[in-house]
């Protein structure tokens, strides 16, 4: 580290914080123009729901509903479909994924599917949202932002949130979520070019709001920018690994930022 001389040739630790904190604010002032920079000119955005919008498992733990979904494949006689570390997983969706690679296209994909989207209908309840997300839809669409939702969650469940938030009357009639055919989830960019296709949307003017690397993945195979928004350090590591150039840990910038291009 550069140390500034304050005058009287004392190097103690009143030096290193000038320092830190001159680099300090180098850094959020460029973070700050690498987001201004993304988002102006912005006509078309897609939100991943799940992260960006709400924790759709705040109050109804993912966990469980992966423990349910293992429960029920287990009393239908299938336990060892999946392996004991599989059986533990945490995440349902890699319960419905696993078993989707195994017996593609199956009747038991379907219901396997079909239970899940129940869990997910009964999480919408007790779902928490996201911090600034419910003003940044709202504003976004009332500049004359289309907006999108583009999700591995059920269309369903995320029309049925918004409703219940009041914001469906900004993405309708944009939502798109998982299909049986389980090879499209993203990474996949199936549901976001449903939602460009169907908004009739210029790429080059089109932003992805995601919180995973399979949504900045999904946004680089669909030709639209990409805007990382991570709740703790390590979904911001994971979407840095990947590729994520502007990454941000609270949406309130994102909405600063915007208001301030009004």
């Amino acid at each position: 580290m550069v140390r500034r001389p304050l005058g009287n040739h004392h190097d103690g630790p009143d030096t290193l914080l000038v320092t830190s904190d001159t680099t300090q604010t180098e850094q959020v002032a460029e973070e700050t123009e690498n987001l201004r920079k993304l988002i102006a000119g912005v006509r078309y955005v897609l939100f991943d729901f799940d992260g960006p919008i709400c924790r759709l498992f705040a109050g109804h733990a993912a966990e469980d509903v992966a423990r349910r979904l293992v429960s029920w494949l287990e009393s239908r006689g299938l336990r060892d479909l999946l392996t004991e570390e599989e059986r533990v997983h945490p995440d349902p969706h890699y319960v419905l994924e696993t078993i989707h690679r195994r017996h593609p296209q199956s009747d038991l994909v379907t219901e396997l599917e079909g239970r899940l989207t129940q869990q997910e209908l009964q999480a919408v309840a007790s779902a928490m949202p996201t911090p600034y997300a419910d003003p940044l839809i709202r504003t976004w669409s009332a500049l004359g932002g289309q907006l999108a939702v583009a999700t591995n969650n059920s269309a369903r469940v995320a029309s049925e949130y918004l409703t219940r938030r009041e914001l469906a009357s900004c993405f309708a009639p944009y939502v798109f979520g998982r299909t049986l055919d389980l090879d499209l989830l993203k990474p996949h960019p199936h549901c976001l070019n449903q939602a460009l296709n169907a908004m009739g949307a210029d790429r080059s003017a089109s932003l992805m709001i995601g919180d995973t690397p399979s949504d900045f993945y999904a946004a680089q195979d669909a030709g639209v920018s990409f805007l990382g928004f991570a709740r703790n350090h390590d979904k911001e590591k994971r979407l840095r690994s990947a590729g994520a150039e502007v990454v941000v840990e609270s949406l309130e910038p994102v909405l600063r930022t915007l208001r301030a291009q009004a």
